[in-house]
């Protein structure tokens, strides 16, 4: 912004008081530039054919969660009843072959070691039980 001149000799001393528009008009031009490049883009959409949905609930009968408990010698519990490896995994293919699978319910002792567990998971993810929750008890207070 111009307000006068560095000229001290010729003493006219008047300043300028008009707004300097040319940075102005600059800064537009360019976010002209930019709102011209980026519309289009934002305005892309891709053609899909988009299934149809009822926008009813459907009202799903809950299903009795199984639980599986492991203690700390690695005994494996199906619904409180002792089963071996094998009759788990055979229990968990049954479980993962239902349209709606009920929820599977780890509960595994403290003491438990580390490698029952994942083993334990490992034969659910393998029979494709996705609906896996662990257990636990708050600690009181």
């Amino acid at each position: 912004m111009a307000f006068g001149s560095f000229n001290q000799q010729n003493g006219s001393g008047h300043t300028v008081s008009e707004i300097n528009m040319i940075p102005l008009i600059d800064v537009m031009l360019v976010l002209l530039v930019i709102f011209m490049i980026t519309a289009p883009m934002m305005t892309h959409a891709v053609k899909i054919d988009l299934p149809k949905a009822n926008s009813q609930a459907q009202q799903a009968t809950p299903t009795e969660p199984v639980n599986l408990s492991i203690d700390a010698d690695g005994q494996l519990f199906w619904n409180q009843e002792a089963v071996s490896r094998e009759q788990l995994q055979q229990k968990l293919a049954l479980l993962g072959s239902e349209p709606d699978p009920a929820e599977l319910h780890v509960r595994a002792d403290r003491d438990a070691a580390y490698h029952f567990v994942a083993e334990a998971l490992a034969d659910a993810a393998n029979a494709g039980v996705s609906r896996i929750g662990f257990v636990s008890e708050p600690e009181p207070m």
